[in-house]
């Protein structure tokens, strides 16, 4: 029996971040008709509450800058850092999304968004071979006026003109001269698009601004509230798709193809369960449950690398929301240490956010580290911003609810956390020999460019490592969080959905947290999420765009 279809369109793209959007867009951009459907009230997906850097080695604007990269030296890095742990991490996925690149920072541009280069902030392991500083890009600041309507559903957790490469100064805005002259920069610039009559936003805000206003621009329709159902498959191929819109059915038949980019399961309790072993501290949106990877595992799909995540260090939400707060500087500046619920250090709090949750995870295998806590002498919380305190009233909430501690002495401290007092104060002793020579020779903290990234470098003779003598103390309670879920559908160069036995399921594409990553299980660089979802979502409208059109369309419409 023929499926009785409701209406017929190219591409369906299911999601809208920016593994959704750039495949929308890239779709449009090769004249293919195209609708995104988006499960939730809000669009932007993770995108849209993230940093919004994404990592794209050898990309123009380092060419146009002078900054010598290739892909060659960018092979080596991934080689290295990721080696091959599946499928999806195959020499030709990686080749795929370098060779990418330069097209699609180029069809974006042409299309229209602004593009810059986060010049200062390092790969992660900067010291393997082909690591480099400054292969991140950001979209500048946008003004969402131009979104009309949209702009009331845009998800965003920072409605401000904050750039990538603003975070680590705008931190020691008030206890380094780089830093005031960032924050001035900042408040400037904040001010001058209120005077003229923009509202502008910076990182995930500003690339899913950009990217939507992108696909409004090329007449694409975009479906709110409405999620993906199933889809239709004949004769081993996806032909369409069935959507639930308004509380109504909607069997849409697609010629060329549907891009699942629903993201990852990140709110999904219990299969975080299944998969992770704990339900899941995680700052991803709650809409994260996995629908996209489920419906395509349904039609045949492979699925990769589940046990994984973005992970990194993550605080309660004062509001006791499911969502947790991610930390970056916190745990990286001077005055503070990360310890074990005995006491104990166990790793480089400076070290990849990954790296950090694998770490913790381990650690918890022989010593209970989940939850660790993070100390901070005073001189960490009257230099340096907070994200997690510094929002009025949050400190009190948390200190209700046991998340945060804070007292007068260090053997006071210890016993409000419930270490060993011996074992704390022995650790504590230790770190601050470090810190007067400079050198962590546990964890080698501060050792590399990315760890003196979040550094202070007024702080020496290591811009990572201060005293921890200076009370009053705090101390709080750090999760492994994370920002999404790295496993997925398993996809091949041309982001096609894989079988198990390796056969592609014509009419399928996934990219972003929907998939498997091509960058495995570690983060070699900033925006190693986003960037490889923007390509992989480009490379999969791209590879759609080619296809021959199904029987009964003509060729020439």
């Amino acid at each position: 029996m023929s499926t009785v279809w409701d209406l017929e369109t190219d591409f369906l793209v299911v999601g809208s971040g920016a593994a959704g959007l750039s495949a929308a867009i890239t779709a449009a951009h090769n004249g293919l008709d195209v609708i995104v459907v988006e499960s939730m009230d809000v669009w932007g997906g993770t995108t849209a509450i993230s940093g919004g850097g994404l990592w794209l080695p050898n990309n123009p604007l380092m060419e146009k800058a002078g900054v010598q990269d290739s892909i060659d030296q960018a092979l080596d890095y991934l080689d290295d850092t990721i080696g091959d742990v599946g499928a999806w991490t195959s020499r030709e996925r990686k080749l795929a999304f370098l060779n990418a690149v330069p097209h699609y920072v180029n069809l974006l541009a042409d299309e229209g968004v602004k593009w810059a280069r986060s010049k200062d902030y390092p790969d992660y392991y900067p010291d393997l071979p082909g690591g480099r500083i400054g292969r991140a890009l950001e979209v500048k600041p946008f003004n969402v006026r131009k979104l009309g309507k949209w702009r009331k559903t845009l998800k965003t957790s920072i409605p401000a003109p904050v750039m990538t490469d603003d975070v680590w100064l705008l931190s020691r805005a008030w206890s380094t001269p780089d830093g005031f002259v960032r924050g001035a920069r900042f408040v400037f610039r904040t001010i001058g698009g209120l005077l003229t009559f923009q509202i502008k936003y910076g990182m995930g805000g500003a690339l899913a601004g950009s990217l939507m206003h992108i696909v409004l621009k090329q007449g694409t329709d975009v479906w709110l509230n409405a999620p993906l159902k199933d889809l239709v498959v004949e004769d081993g191929k996806v032909v369409g798709a069935v959507v639930e819109r308004d509380g109504k059915t909607v069997r849409i038949k697609t010629r060329r193809g549907v891009m699942l980019a629903a993201g990852g399961f990140a709110q999904n309790k219990a299969w975080r369960k299944k998969y992770h072993g704990v339900e899941g501290w995680s700052s991803a949106p709650i809409g994260q449950l996995g629908q996209g990877i489920e419906i395509g595992e349904k039609a045949g799909g492979a699925l990769g690398m589940m046990d994984d995540a973005w992970w990194g260090a993550t605080t309660a939400h004062p509001d006791g929301s499911q969502q947790h707060g991610f930390i970056l500087n916190e745990r990286s500046d001077p005055w503070s240490i990360v310890v074990d619920q005995k006491g104990e250090r166990y790793l480089n709090e400076s070290e990849s956010y990954i790296d950090f949750g694998h770490h913790m995870f381990e650690r918890d295998k022989t010593t209970p580290a989940i939850p660790s806590w993070m100390v901070l002498d005073h001189r960490h919380t009257t230099h340096f911003l907070n994200s997690t305190l510094m929002v009025p009233g949050a400190k009190k909430k948390l200190m209700d609810q046991g998340e945060v501690v804070v007292a007068d002495t260090l053997e006071e401290l210890s016993d409000k956390m419930g270490t060993d007092r011996t074992t704390f104060l022995e650790t504590v002793a230790r770190f601050n020999g470090f810190a007067v020579d400079g050198v962590d020779r546990d964890f080698q903290r501060g050792r590399t460019a990315y760890d003196r990234y979040y550094g202070n470098p007024l702080v020496t003779p290591n811009p990572n490592l201060g005293t921890i003598e200076k009370g009053p103390f705090t101390a709080m309670r750090v999760y492994p969080g994370d920002l999404g879920t790295k496993g997925g559908l398993v996809t091949d160069e041309h982001a096609r959905v894989l079988r198990d036995d390796g056969s592609v399921i014509e009419g399928l594409y996934s990219a972003g947290n929907n998939s498997a990553s091509v960058m495995g299980h570690t983060y070699p660089g900033p925006g190693s999420t986003i960037g490889p979802a923007g390509v992989f979502g480009y490379l999969g409208a791209l590879h759609a765009s080619q296809q021959a059109q199904n029987p009964g369309r003509e060729e020439n419409e």
